[in-house]
């Protein structure tokens, strides 16, 4: 997006969260790859459909350093409860510690391990799941997923513009590819409806019919 543009549309909207500032920066500072953050923007895009969703349960794989789950979770109806899936587990404690300092902590489940595993296992119907771990791994994330979604649930998928690289499609990197082919996938699927949203990376809003 172009730099003045993305500024004026921070101007114009609601300000970031203090807790969620300081994540971003702390972020940053501690971490390698500190872009895998989700950042103001589309926090606030994933905070508001959560809100209009207002799911019971969600399932987010890939946690990072929290800042999506927080967003995530303010959406969550009355009891609701948010399952977050990380396979780096030496995030845990500090997404931890700012899941304490945005008042969520205790509405979020840390899971620790390969979502792809652990997923099968969880006999919970979700209405939201977030998509957000090892782009090679996208298509295998959707299947296990899909499968726990309730008709009329939703599920997002982030990076799907892969910083412009699907149109690129001779390319050898594995994690291109896995965004590419999860793209493909998707427009082959029955029984959902879809749309990538140009935010930031590109966001892939599907509804399960």
């Amino acid at each position: 997006m172009n730099r003045k543009l993305e500024q004026y549309i921070r101007d114009h909207s609601t300000a970031e969260d203090p807790v969620l500032e300081d994540l971003f920066r702390q972020t940053h500072i501690r971490f390698v790859n500190p872009n895998m953050s989700t950042g103001n923007l589309q926090g606030k895009f994933l905070e508001m459909i959560s809100f209009m969703i207002n799911p019971q349960n969600i399932l987010e794989i890939g946690t990072y350093t929290g800042y999506s789950a927080i967003c995530l979770a303010k959406g969550l109806r009355q009891g609701g409860r948010l399952y977050t899936v990380e396979i780096n587990d030496e995030l845990s404690d500090f997404a931890h510690s700012y899941f304490i300092k945005a008042g969520v902590e205790n509405i979020i489940t840390q899971i620790s391990g390969n979502a792809i595993d652990i997923i099968p296992s969880l006999t919970i119907e979700f209405d939201l799941v977030f998509i957000d771990g090892d782009k090679r791994e996208y298509c295998e994330y959707f299947k296990v997923a899909i499968e726990k979604v309730r008709k009329g649930g939703f599920i997002l998928a982030d990076n799907v513009l892969w910083g412009d690289k699907v149109l690129e499609k001779e390319t050898k990197d594995q994690q291109s590819v896995g965004i590419l082919n999860f793209n493909e996938m998707l427009m082959n699927e029955k029984d959902i409806e879809h749309v990538i949203i140009p935010l930031r990376d590109g966001i892939t809003l599907i509804r399960i019919l």
